[in-house]
């Protein structure tokens, strides 16, 4: 159990890391957090103390307590060991191995020390994670947002990693009030090549997946729309499906399978989300008895290894994984080369867009006659 000395502390860390406590700004009073935390007046010296003596703090004889400017510090000579940190929202998911490799290859040539962390995409643990990252001072850092299409609650912690000229890069995403420095495919057009490769087989009554909680499935989602706007294609609005990540294990399948029971007219291609995605919902198509690609097409996205395991290997969009983990290696270096902070290096570096490419395999084919006519 936390003891209270222990609960003060943290909470005072957590106002400084985040940015409501800034350098050199009296912290509350004694008798202020005596108060907010319901504790004695030895408590609060005992956490103060510690935090004193750990550099967090500084008192000034008949002044009070004050906020200390651990940007002045250089902790980080004392260790001669530099280290990145590489965020993401899964480890060892799907593309992530992959895209930690090229970045871990690169990085460990250049002599940096890698650490791997994960947030499963959920606000709390990215908090957690950057209050670390700000307490250990890492040389570096890279991440993949939360739900990035969300408004996120953590953007005070980026900005002390400005202040403290911790830099920072963002890959896949990024959160648009920060305008970081960042690595992302250009989702919209990989969405766009999905779907106009269906319409373009013949396919009108198209399903499209997307999870919208991270900004790459909006994206993909507008896409989809441009895709059948383009080809003067009305969309059919009970064709698209929006989920978010604690969903996406049951709500699209959920979704398919209600779709394919109706008795009005079945859809005859379907565009994922993601690679991961589709090899789902080819098991609900098996169940349905539907063979693909001969009564339904179906498109994935991020050509990962699931999109050659399956029997059917899936038409897909190309996601640069290795080149783009490597690529950010060499950003984040330059960036700590630099001596910069991530805010005023972006008048250098930018946002890098990957081009996607649609990979054609065996799971789409043309739309025959009759289906489109009996459809």
């Amino acid at each position: 159990m936390e003891t209270k000395h222990n609960m003060v502390k943290q909470a005072i860390k957590t106002k400084i890391m985040d940015g409501t406590f800034l350098p050199n700004q009296k912290i509350s009073s004694e008798s202020e957090l005596m108060k907010q935390f319901n504790v004695s007046r030895h408590t609060v010296r005992l956490a103060i103390g510690d935090l004193v003596n750990q550099g967090w703090l500084y008192r000034e004889q008949g002044a009070g307590t004050f906020c200390a400017d651990r940007s002045l510090e250089d902790n980080r000579s004392k260790n001669p060991q530099k280290n990145i940190a590489i965020i993401t929202t899964y480890i060892s998911d799907y593309i992530f191995p992959s895209i930690i490799r090229g970045a871990e290859s690169y990085l460990s040539e250049q002599g940096y020390q890698v650490s791997l962390f994960s947030t499963n995409n959920d606000h709390e643990n990215e908090r957690a994670l950057l209050e670390r990252m700000i307490e250990q001072k890492f040389d570096g850092i890279i991440i993949e947002p939360t739900k990035s299409a969300y408004s996120n609650p953590n953007l005070n912690y980026f900005l002390n990693l400005e202040h403290i000229k911790i830099p920072y890069i963002m890959i896949n995403a990024y959160y648009d009030e920060l305008e970081p420095v960042s690595l992302v495919m250009d989702d919209e057009r990989g969405g766009y090549l999905q779907t106009d490769h269906l319409i373009r087989l013949g396919h009108k009554e198209i399903v499209g997946l997307f999870k919208t909680d991270d900004i790459q499935g909006t994206l993909r989602m507008k896409g989809y729309l441009k895709a059948h706007r383009g080809n003067q294609l009305s969309v059919n609005p009970k064709n698209i499906l929006m989920y978010n990540t604690d969903e996406k294990d049951d709500k699209p399948i959920s979704f398919l399978e209600d779709l394919l029971s109706a008795d009005n007219s079945l859809p005859t291609a379907i565009v994922c989300y993601n690679d991961e995605l589709a090899i789902k919902l080819l098991d609900v198509l098996r169940q349905k008895k539907l063979r693909v690609p001969e009564d339904i097409s179906i498109v994935g996205y991020d050509d990962s290894f699931l999109a050659q395991v399956s029997e059917v290997k899936l038409t897909t969009i190309s996601h640069p994984k290795t080149e783009m983990g490597k690529k950010a290696g060499q950003m984040i270096v330059d960036l700590i080369k630099s001596k910069k902070g991530s805010k005023r290096a972006n008048e250098e570096m930018s946002t890098y867009v990957f081009e996607p490419d649609l990979i054609i395999r065996s799971s789409t084919a043309e739309l025959k006659k009759e289906k489109e006519i009996t459809s």
